[in-house]
């Protein structure tokens, strides 16, 4: 899938620097870096999105006690 993002011109400096200076090409540093930080912002969004729900009532949140209580975990 091709996409088009438009960069501010001294983190495409700091981009093409890192890709001549490692041998790596620019694409290469993208794809790394939307991987990496891709899995951040699920972290942060989709929590945020449970911790609305829980307050809202749509969703329950258990303790640790409990949780290892219901594997048979807990003493």
């Amino acid at each position: 899938m091709a996409t088009s993002v438009r960069l501010a011109p001294e983190v495409e400096q700091r981009l093409d620097h890192l890709a001549s200076a490692t041998g790596r090409t620019k694409a290469y540093y993208l794809r790394e870096i939307i991987e990496r930080g891709l899995e951040d912002m699920e972290d942060i969004y989709l929590s945020d999105k449970v911790l609305e729900d829980i307050r809202a009532g749509r969703e329950t949140a258990s303790s640790l006690d409990d949780v290892e209580k219901r594997l048979g975990l807990a003493d």
